[in-house]
């Protein structure tokens, strides 16, 4: 036995040798998949948790927690008693929208309109966004006035969203019946405004439509549909139908059908994740679209840079992160880390967004707030419009 020693020593050192030569052979051959571009940090390498103990989603650091609870703070302190924010310009300029995108920011915190810290604020939010529709026509925007500047269809699409997402929460039964009754006229005057081409226009204009529109108006009808709600089929067909009609020839979505074949990065971003609420994941439109998109986002040095070009840059990552997010983990684990870190340094003293290197852009800071708590919270997977 004693005389075999020294050979079994020696086998097992030639064992462990040829691990150490496997392992590190492994560790320099060239990645193969779209992780291999994510941005690393000692962040993303440990796990945290909340201060009752929860651990905290993928990529979530202290920093992220902090921010998050800072932003919320902000929205809550700005919000009007009505349960608009017409205290800050963009909420007085845009008080449906604004109202609509601030709720659903508080939403995918996992507040409700009776639970968690600021089951308040949505209460209000809910309220007021219902204060706002139209009993005749069903059009949810700001009464009197200009309308919000006279693009109606964005206040209702977002309003629709918000409402959809929160109706199942609602534990009020009058306040749930009323939501139901405008969710369903919202619905019949999204349909009946839908173009020849299945698009959507600035209003309800059948004649005419444009991508932006478009998009809000398809996932504020995935809400609904979510929610319960008959939504017609054939309206959601023509909607894609719509978007694949503005494809370009680079795999992005134009500006709408009859403008030409430049690219819009912000509309083609926002085009995805409305893809994905239908089911489509696998169609060649959505792979090219999903490639551009990344590709305009987060290759090439474009992770570093939080404008990626063509302006509405909170608007753009607002709709790419949910795409990322959905798209799976090697998206989401190269786009999220490096948007998380510029986030974190755009906001402000009092816990709002402000534009890149300071500047006040981008209308206003409500509006980038509830953008940026939105994108921050998508790994809390509270709300089923964001979830994969």
């Amino acid at each position: 036995m004693f005389r075999l020693l020294p050979r079994l020593i020696a086998g097992l050192a030639v064992i462990v040798l040829l691990c150490c030569v496997a392992i590190d052979a492994y560790a320099q051959q060239k990645p193969q998949s779209l992780t291999d571009h994510a941005q690393t940090s000692s962040a993303t390498d440990v796990l945290f948790f909340d201060d009752v103990g929860n651990l905290l989603p993928k990529h979530f650091n202290e920093q992220t927690q902090k921010a998050i609870g800072r932003g919320m703070a902000y929205l809550a302190s700005t919000q009007h008693p009505d349960g608009s924010w017409r205290g800050n310009t963009d909420g007085a300029t845009f008080p449906v929208t604004i109202a609509s995108l601030s709720g659903m920011a508080m939403l995918a915190g996992g507040n409700t309109t009776s639970r968690g810290p600021y089951a308040s604020n949505v209460k209000k939010a809910v309220r007021f966004v219902l204060s706002q529709a139209d009993p005749n026509t069903g059009i949810i925007a700001r009464k009197g006035g200009q309308n919000e500047a006279g693009w109606i269809m964005y206040p209702h699409g977002f309003a629709m969203l918000f409402l959809s997402s929160a109706y199942g929460m609602e534990s009020d039964e009058a306040v749930r019946e009323k939501m139901r009754t405008v969710i369903e006229k919202g619905i019949r005057l999204i349909s009946s405004s839908q173009s020849a081409q299945g698009g959507w226009w600035y209003t309800p204009d059948p004649r005419r439509d444009e991508g932006s529109i478009t998009v809000t108006q398809l996932q504020a009808l995935r809400a609904a549909h979510n929610a319960g709600f008959v939504v017609p089929e054939d309206t959601i067909k023509k909607a894609i139908h719509y978007l694949e009609l503005c494809r370009t020839p680079e795999g992005g979505i134009r500006y709408a059908f009859n403008s030409g074949n430049t690219t819009r990065l912000p509309i083609s971003a926002a085009a995805l994740p409305c893809m994905y609420s239908t089911g489509d994941y696998e169609s060649e439109m959505a792979e090219k679209c999903l490639g551009y998109v990344f590709k305009s986002f987060c290759l090439n040095g474009n992770n570093d840079r939080w404008n990626k070009g063509q302006g509405h840059s909170f608007y753009a990552h607002y709709y790419a992160a949910q795409a990322f997010y959905q798209a799976g983990d090697e998206y989401w684990d190269t786009y999220f880390p490096a948007a998380r870190d510029q986030l974190l340094k755009m906001q402000g003293d009092e816990g709002q967004w402000k534009g890149p290197d300071g500047a006040w852009q981008e209308v206003g800071p409500v509006y980038r707030t509830a953008l940026a708590l939105t994108i921050l919270q998508l790994p809390y997977k509270y709300l089923p419009i964001y979830q994969r």
